[in-house]
């Protein structure tokens, strides 16, 4: 996979992380890497649920 690599923003409103979950936490301001999947979750009231998964084109 080529390219540059991506902008990944920070998580927000995290000011300190928990040392027992092992997450890997985006703090103060962003950073850049390579991003091969990105998952979204939107949760709404009544059941209506969706998650969209997305992996970089690779030949």
């Amino acid at each position: 996979m080529g390219g540059l690599p991506g902008p990944v923003h920070p998580t927000v409103g995290t000011v300190e992380t928990d040392e027992e979950c092992d997450l890997d936490y985006v703090i103060g301001e962003g950073i850049h890497m390579d991003v091969n999947y990105a998952l979204t979750n939107s949760l709404g009231f009544g059941g209506h649920n969706a998650c969209l998964l997305v992996k970089k084109y690779n030949e």
